[in-house]
């Protein structure tokens, strides 16, 4: 270790210490908030708060607040400052796993980080101009969930949300709460996602819309999590805590479609098929589908579902047939390939439910068997067929 008589000469250092990969994980899940550009240059840093033996870290946009905490080694001062953030996770994400002595210099804010074979050093700045995220109010709102739950919820709703402008509503993961059961849905207007759990407490009924980005944090935020989390919610903003981090975020304002109407429930042609010879055979045949309408023809008859495209353009085609256990009339109907391969990657179970009325109707993908704790329902609505 190099000698610490550089730091050790200003009575106005204090010191830290912390593992560099349980810093380094952290400071890379929470620095997914930061923008390239932020229109307060303060927020291109973390804000490390320690006290005690206890290290804080926020990363901030304005609008999404994420915050980490964790134990020190060792500590020996209280002290708040701004860190540029590229710098040091650029910078300890390609040290090994050792602890790492940190030094902060209360008077001039530099800072000096020390592992086995060298040592960094940079400046710090005062943290004075941080933003600090709205409290939320006390008759908020409060739902507790699984944090696997919540993590399921999201991600299978996340790759439906829109980037609509003229419709900020949709940017969203839309979340119809009741007192024990939670249901979150995504639609961008051609596919929806709609999965309820129903393993869930609530203080009383709601809705709230999650923007996108925040979902996307909080979805990376519980992945590993096997506690519980919790949702305070008001109309403007929500608060999101598991066992690390906590998230504070501005929530999507206006009302949601009703998406109970836009689902069919009367559609009698049934097809359960094996999902993973289905998405297979959907790559296979989408490579010869037309570049711009990604096209998929999809028949069903007895016991058999043909897999179609073509591109006349440039006189291609392709066909694959699988087996499928069908109830229903003989039905063609045309899907955007792109859109089809995305609810199948979304579905986990080994085999799904095709439901279908007629080649202008909605189709519905489900489980073919469903959990007790969870349900999930895909929609996606069909192209013209040029026949």
């Amino acid at each position: 270790m190099i000698p610490h008589n550089f730091v050790t000469q200003n009575c106005l250092n204090m010191k830290f210490v912390i593992s560099s990969s349980m810093l380094s994980a952290r400071l890379q899940t929470i620095g997914r908030v930061i923008v390239s550009k932020n229109n307060l240059p303060i927020l291109d840093s973390f804000l490390f708060n320690i006290e005690g033996q206890k290290l804080t870290i926020t990363a901030s946009d304005n609008e999404t607040t994420l915050t980490t905490w964790m134990t020190l080694n060792e500590s020996d001062g209280n002290i708040t400052i701004a860190v540029n953030a590229k710098t040091i996770q650029d910078a300890i994400k390609e040290i090994p796993e050792q602890p790492l002595e940190i030094y902060i210099n209360e008077n001039t804010q530099e800072i000096t980080i020390q592992y086995q074979n060298g040592q960094y050093n940079f400046m710090g700045q005062i943290a004075d101009d941080y933003p600090t995220p709205p409290a939320m109010p006390e008759e908020c709102s409060l739902l507790t969930i699984g944090s696997q739950a919540l993590f399921s919820g999201i991600n299978r709703a996340l790759f439906a949300t829109a980037d609509d402008t003229l419709r900020p509503v949709m940017n969203g993961i839309f979340f119809d709460i009741s007192s024990d059961h939670v249901t979150m849905v995504a639609s961008d207007g051609h596919k929806l996602s709609c999965n309820t759990v129903y393993q869930s407490q609530s203080s009383s009924k709601g809705t709230f819309i999650l923007p996108k980005k925040p979902a996307a944090l909080a979805k990376n935020i519980l992945m590993k999590d096997d506690n519980e989390a919790t949702i305070r919610f008001s109309e403007k903003n929500a608060l999101i805590t598991t066992d690390n981090y906590t998230m504070n975020c501005r929530l999507i304002e206006g009302r949601y479609p009703n998406y109970n109407s836009v689902i069919p429930h009367d559609n009698p042609n049934c097809a359960t098929v094996n999902r993973a010879a289905m998405l297979s055979a959907l790559r296979r045949v989408q490579i010869f589908s037309n570049a711009t309408s990604s096209l998929i023809k999809i028949h069903l008859e007895a016991s058999k579902m043909t897999i179609s495209s073509q591109d006349i353009d440039f006189s291609m085609s392709a066909e694959e047939a699988l087996l499928c256990d069908y109830s229903g009339t003989p039905v063609s109907i045309g899907f955007k390939g792109t859109f089809l391969a995305e609810l199948l990657n979304n579905l986990d179970s080994e085999e799904i439910i095709i439901k279908l009325a007629d080649s202008s109707r909605a189709g519905i993908i489900v489980p073919a068997i469903q959990s007790e704790k969870e349900s999930t329902l895909m929609l996606i609505m069909p192209m013209m067929l040029n026949e």
